[in-house]
């Protein structure tokens, strides 16, 4: 749907992972967006679906939970798409959050015709009573402003939530995991998408260095034949992910980046408690 990369262009720097394939996004992520006397605290959230494991369940109930908390939901439907039986599932679900306001948000109009656009806001109006429907595209910045201003107009007055200057309140080991996962599915996408998972072990400064930081990282993925698909050929395929994952690391933490990664085996991890508590997703 877009909704990683709107975040993204609304905060002005990425904070959260994007990819072609749906959900991608494991977490609520929060970005910060700072306005003359305004703050926006934009919340990306898995996208609500019919779950097939266990970790499709609790990507849902955290999705609904954080419906309760927001005070304005966006919905976010491509302009390059069909309103289909999944928005109206979604549509559906929303409606039933009583007393918050939802703002529709027709994304990826850079890659329709004007034609197109035009039935897609007639259809999404269709969908609910949205209060306010607004086409706009991240990649061009299209419109943003629009979406930006129509969000802050429905935030309570209060005092800003988050120091200025501050983007994300993610942590760093965090963020840097999301990348190292980003980084694999540019590689994999069609093969294994939902069966790899990232978790930072260390972060720490190289003894004797302070312009190096050394990371050390595992993979997961679910089989052992997922992990010669992600080694690839002669190991080029996880070298690869190790360049291009510490290009990004890098960007974002301002410091030459060793990173050490490492792919490890845990089977039917959507589908284990265990597991998933192990890599961070708790009931």
């Amino acid at each position: 749907m877009g909704k990683s990369t709107l975040m993204n262009a609304l905060v002005g720097a990425k904070v959260a992972i994007t990819s072609s394939k749906p959900q991608t996004t494991r977490r609520a992520i929060r970005g910060i967006v700072n306005r003359p006397g305004a703050q926006l605290v934009v919340v990306d959230t898995p996208g609500l679906h019919r779950p097939r494991t266990l970790l499709g369940e609790r990507l849902d109930s955290l999705v609904l939970s954080t419906l309760t908390e927001v005070d304005v939901i966006g919905f976010c439907v491509p302009a390059d798409e069909a309103v289909g039986r999944g928005d109206r599932f979604i549509a559906e679900k929303l409606a039933a959050v009583k007393k918050t306001p939802v703002v529709a948000v027709v994304t990826k109009c850079d890659l329709a015709s004007r034609e197109q656009i035009a039935n897609q806001l007639l259809a999404v109006s269709r969908l609910a009573d949205f209060a306010e429907i607004i086409p706009v595209s991240a990649q061009s910045g299209e419109q943003l402003d629009i979406l930006s201003e129509q969000l802050v107009r429905r935030l309570p007055e209060s005092q800003p939530l988050y120091p200025g200057g501050e983007l994300t309140d993610e942590p760093e080991q965090m963020l840097v995991a999301e990348l190292i996962r980003e980084a694999a599915l540019e590689g994999v996408r069609d093969e294994l998408p939902h069966s790899i998972a990232v978790v930072v072990e260390e972060m720490t400064p190289r003894e004797g260095r302070d312009d190096l930081l050394d990371v050390y990282a595992h993979m997961f993925v679910e089989r052992p034949s997922q992990k010669a698909i992600v080694i690839g050929p002669k190991g080029a395929r996880l070298k690869d992910v190790g360049t291009r994952a510490r290009t990004q690391i890098e960007a974002l933490l301002g410091t030459h980046v060793y990173l050490d990664l490492r792919i490890k085996v845990a089977k039917d991890w959507q589908r284990d408690p265990k597991q998933l508590r192990r890599l961070g997703f708790y009931d």
